[in-house]
């Protein structure tokens, strides 16, 4: 009688595949990724015809968020006390940069001008550099998506200066996506808040010049800083 070995590839391709399976058992469902930019062209279209000569400029520093949201996964309210962390619901890049691109790009359409923060910029051209520190950045499915903001303008020429306060509380639908737009929205109306304020500080009376030394040079470090009051009709905005 004559024994034949059987050939070791089919329990060798059957383990293969078994180990397969069982990867794919334990491996976590596909990332989404949301962003708070405006992806509409068709709206930032007017913005290129204005921006050449613009009559003011704006520096939008980075934005600051509080330390429990500043990373990519979601974080989202169960309860006033209670937060949960979604690993596959992700921002395209941390929550501060997305607020701070959404805005730079609502500001420069909104004003007609350029974000110069960080890059060279022509001297006569009045600057006015944009602060924002998110206090509060909650998102709560199916109900509201809020941020409580304070921000303030600042004349770099002036050292004129405005600090405001805007609580925005946008209500949301069901799904993450609606809680995407309901914080889109929220920096919309933050934005326009904004440009108020860039606005009025731009037609406040500028201050009086430098004070002088005993020489007669001017002391460039002794400009007087005036205080500007917030604009009275802003979105969801309160006076600080």
């Amino acid at each position: 009688m004559t024994f034949r070995r059987l050939p070791l590839r089919l329990p060798a391709a059957l383990a293969a595949l078994a180990l397969a399976a069982a990867l794919a058992g334990c491996a976590s469902p596909g990332s989404r990724f949301y962003t708070l930019s405006p992806t509409d062209d068709a709206a930032r279209a007017p913005v290129a015809a204005t921006t050449g000569n613009p009559a003011l400029l704006v520096a939008l520093a980075p934005v600051d968020v509080p330390p429990q949201v500043a990373k990519l996964q979601f974080v989202v309210q169960n309860d006033a006390t209670q937060v949960k962390v979604l690993e596959q619901e992700r921002w395209a890049s941390l929550p501060g940069d997305e607020i701070r691109r959404a805005l730079s790009g609502d500001l420069t359409q909104q004003l007609g001008t350029i974000d110069v923060y960080g890059s060279p910029h022509p001297e006569g051209v009045p600057v006015y550099r944009v602060s924002v520190q998110v206090q509060r950045f909650e998102s709560w499915p199916g109900s509201h998506a809020l941020i409580d903001a304070v921000w303030s303008v600042r004349s770099l020429d002036s050292q004129a200066v405005m600090t405001c306060r805007s609580v925005l509380n946008e209500p949301v639908g069901d799904g993450y996506d609606a809680l995407v737009v309901g914080h889109r929205r929220a920096v919309a109306a933050l934005s326009q808040a904004i440009a108020s304020g860039v606005r009025t500080l731009a037609a406040a009376p500028q201050a009086s010049a430098p004070a002088t030394t005993k020489n007669g040079a001017k002391n460039v470090h002794m400009k007087p800083v005036t205080s500007v009051a917030c604009p009275q009709a802003m979105p969801a905005a309160t006076a600080g």
